[in-house]
């Protein structure tokens, strides 16, 4: 689209609302992060920010959900926000704050495109194997119950990233690691990648050890607290998203303060960092048996690109897959030391590991520019 050269991205999280202003070249020019408490940030912060960044020709908006029917990015009008707030019992830690991001900037910039971009998109390639869940053909026909999978858009990233740091082809598996967590595996198909099974289900609580969150559960585990135990089901439903995952564990939800609390002898903080790695290493194992191997490993996310030591140990029990980190390459590959990306694996390991810093924000804006290209008044488009 002639003439957009400054670009916002809002990529609204569970912990942080990030917004960037990108430019012509997608380089960031602003930054703003925005502290979050389980998404909702201090009232009127996101209109405030976005009125001080100066020119904006388009929007582009992170939305976690985009249910059965927006499988690609979309400009925002009624239709589009009325569909996605019936999302937001799905991904109550997300879809809710995105969407209140996403009001809030329309209204500072209300003459501005607004284009929605779902980390669901990514993973409507799944193949019915890895989508369907066995339950009965009304709830899975009818009522639409199936994997859509979620972080798509951080995972076709990294994935794209293995392509131009290593080549493109690789058996590649992405584990997205934050306060919330998920595996991709990613095959190719003419040069782009391909999600064929991922960690996370219905919802973004399903899948791995989380911050808040339970990850995979036994179905029958909240049946048994409401019948048996008195619970009600807002209560479980709360405690599973808000009260589980390493807050259960541990007592704390920041795997830094886990780590801290683990170095000093903590026995809560030990066993959450045991089932943290235990359900990590089982899930990459799952997804190199989706691929039928493994070439690349890539680690993401807030706790992939910062846990170097976690890093270490979680490689250390996926020898048998090829896997093999290199010490020195691991300790220097840390964000806060100023890497980015870097290849990590050992001298002759079969298995490339690489830590990936997530950039959403180009995905994203590459999204707003091929749906403004194809159609200034904003039809879907994918």
């Amino acid at each position: 689209m002639a003439g957009l050269t400054r670009m916002l991205v809002v990529n609204a999280g569970s912990s942080s609302v990030k917004i960037r202003l990108l430019d012509h070249g997608d380089a960031v020019v602003r930054r703003v992060d925005l502290p979050a408490e389980e998404g909702r940030t201090a009232p009127g912060a996101v209109r405030d920010a976005v009125a001080g960044l100066g020119r904006v020709d388009a929007v582009g908006h992170r939305v976690v959900h985009g249910g059965p029917a927006l499988h690609g990015p979309v400009r925002v009008d009624d239709a589009v926000l009325t569909e996605l707030d019936r999302l937001a019992a799905l991904a109550p830690l997300h879809q809710p704050p995105a969407l209140a991001a996403l009001r809030d900037t329309m209204a500072a910039l209300p003459d501005v495109p607004a284009i929605a971009c779902f980390d669901t998109a990514f993973h409507t390639t799944l193949p019915a194997a890895a989508a369907t869940y066995a339950l009965p053909r009304r709830w899975r026909t009818e009522l639409g119950v199936h994997r859509f999978g979620f972080h798509g858009l951080a995972h076709e990233w990294a994935a794209r990233r293995v392509a131009e740091l290593v080549r493109p082809g690789l058996r590649t598996v992405v584990a997205h690691l934050g306060s919330g967590s998920s595996l991709c595996a990613v095959s190719w198909d003419g040069g782009r990648p391909r999600s064929v099974d991922t960690t996370m289900g219905f919802t973004p609580t399903a899948g791995l050890v989380m911050g808040t969150r339970s990850g995979d559960l036994d179905p029958a585990v909240p049946l048994w607290l409401v019948e048996h135990a008195g619970l009600g089901v807002r209560e479980v439903a709360e405690a599973l998203d808000h009260d589980s995952g390493l807050a259960g564990l541990a007592g704390v939800a920041d795997m830094r303060e886990v780590l801290a609390a683990e170095a000093a002898g903590d026995a809560g903080a030990e066993l959450a960092v045991a089932v943290w790695l235990h359900r990590l290493r089982g899930g990459i194992a799952a997804m190199a048996a989706a691929l039928g191997g493994l070439d690349a490993l890539v680690l993401s996310g807030g706790i992939g690109e910062r846990a170097t030591d976690l890093r270490l140990r979680a490689a250390a029990g996926l020898g048998f897959l090829g896997v093999a980190v290199d010490p020195a390459a691991n300790a220097a590959a840390a964000r806060d030391h100023g890497t980015l990306d870097a290849d990590i694996s050992l001298a002759g390991a079969r298995v490339r590991t690489l830590v990936v810093h997530a950039r959403e924000e180009l995905v994203i804006a590459e999204q707003v520019r091929a749906v403004l290209a194809a159609d200034p008044a904003g039809r879907p488009v994918g």
